[in-house]
């Protein structure tokens, strides 16, 4: 949706889809910097714009392309009914700029189909079922309004259309020898995109999920198959290793000389939460003389208000200092097939040392690894990992790897 061109592109993959008998819902997002335009503009004009206005004022960018591509698509022979997203019936909580879904009404969306009409939905928004206001899903809602739509109208699959051809071992810009897999779990889409993986927003992983919708992720410039992203089966080819992400979005925090007791942790964190300030890998050290650390990370953009907020905190539970250090970076291997095959950890940590990259912070789950190492390190240590788990190969993704 960058330009007027590729909104005929578009437009004509939907009359195909259409024309081949599918009743169809399109979900579109702004073209393409509106909405960084937008948020300099609102700056401009305010310090601090009010999170109803700002939400306002953001949605304007859907609504510009959900009117362009009915034209468009009137222009090719069909008809089309576009509709904001309080029109389609999403419903959210009042939280402005990280609104959650709490249900969809698409009364207006199945009449429309029942019309012979093609439906487009403007992404990334809904209506406060409390406040009644305008409100916004984040960056990338545009992904996760597609898969509640697919969900509440029982679509057996939600395309999300992108830049690149589907999810890859790592990021091609990093690694010119990562692959493109051709499916992946929900569990292992959601550990990718939570990780760094940019190709699908971690809340659209999470909904398809927990809704039991197929996720197919392909090209905007082209018709091949992308990537599925579905429910493991016990057919599905399952790796050991899927792929390695990377962000460099976040920065660690650390709360020096913490009381070691009972209370404390919960106090720091539960003011993070009162904040909304979202909080990834946690560490506390082993304490001493009555003392400990605790580090965390959280994105990077947070970091002077989580700051700012510890300076009330840390002097109420008595911590000696607290640091901030934006010059870090997140890494993580993931896979499904590493809970069954112990010394993956070593092997990458193996990796990273042979690499000459040293690791700050260990977080793991059942199916992922995630260190923090230094920010000018994280193309090194992405180049390090993919390779010596042997994700650059034709069959990455499908075969088994094995830990060296």
């Amino acid at each position: 949706m960058g330009d007027t061109d590729r909104i005929r592109r578009v437009a004509q993959r939907v009359e195909r889809a259409a024309r081949d008998g599918n009743g169809v819902v399109v979900v579109v997002s702004a073209m393409g910097s509106t909405t960084d335009r937008l948020v300099q503009q609102a700056h401009e004009v305010s310090p601090a714009p009010p999170g109803r206005e700002l939400d306002m004022l953001l949605t304007a960018g859907e609504r510009i392309s959900m009117s362009l591509l009915a034209m468009a698509i009137h222009a090719r022979g069909l008809t089309a009914r576009s509709f904001t997203g309080s029109q389609a019936g999403i419903i959210t909580d009042a939280v402005h700029g990280k609104a959650r879904i709490l249900d969809i009404t698409p009364g207006r969306i199945t009449e429309a189909l029942g019309g012979g009409h093609v439906v487009i939905v403007a992404g990334f928004q809904g209506v406060s079922r409390e406040s009644k206001d305008v409100t916004t899903l984040g960056r990338g809602g545009s992904d996760t309004t597609a898969v509640a739509l697919a969900a509440a109208l029982g679509a057996p699959v939600c395309e999300i259309y992108t830049d690149v051809d589907g999810v890859y071992t790592a990021d091609p810009r990093l690694v010119p020898a990562a692959q493109r897999l051709r499916e992946v779990s929900h569990e292992e889409m959601l550990e990718l995109a939570a990780c760094g993986a940019r190709v699908l927003q971690v809340r659209s992983v999470e909904y398809a999920r927990n809704h039991g919708v197929d996720i197919h992720v392909r090209s905007s410039f082209s018709w091949q198959d992308g990537t599925w992203v579905r429910k493991a089966t016990k057919t599905m080819e399952h790796p050991i290793i899927s792929g390695v992400a990377h962000d460099t979005s976040e920065g660690k925090l650390v709360i020096r000389r913490v009381p070691d007791k009972p209370g404390v942790a919960a106090q720091i964190f539960t003011a993070f939460a009162d904040a909304n300030i979202n909080v990834d890998m946690i560490v506390q050290n082993v304490g001493d003389d009555g003392t400990t650390d605790i580090s965390c990370t959280l994105p990077r953009a947070e970091g002077p208000r989580a700051l700012q907020l510890l300076e009330h905190v840390s002097s109420e539970i008595g911590a000696h200092h607290v640091t901030f250090d934006d010059q870090i970076a997140k890494v993580s291997l993931v896979g499904a097939g590493m809970k069954t095959h112990p010394g993956v950890a070593a092997a990458m940590f193996r990796a990273l040392s042979e690499a000459g990259v040293n690791i700050e912070m260990i977080s793991t789950s059942t199916i992922r690894i995630s260190v923090v190492v230094r920010r000018a390190d994280v193309d090194a240590a992405v180049t390090a990992v993919h390779e010596h788990f042997g994700l650059g190969g034709e069959d990455a993704g499908l075969g088994e790897v094995i830990a060296r």
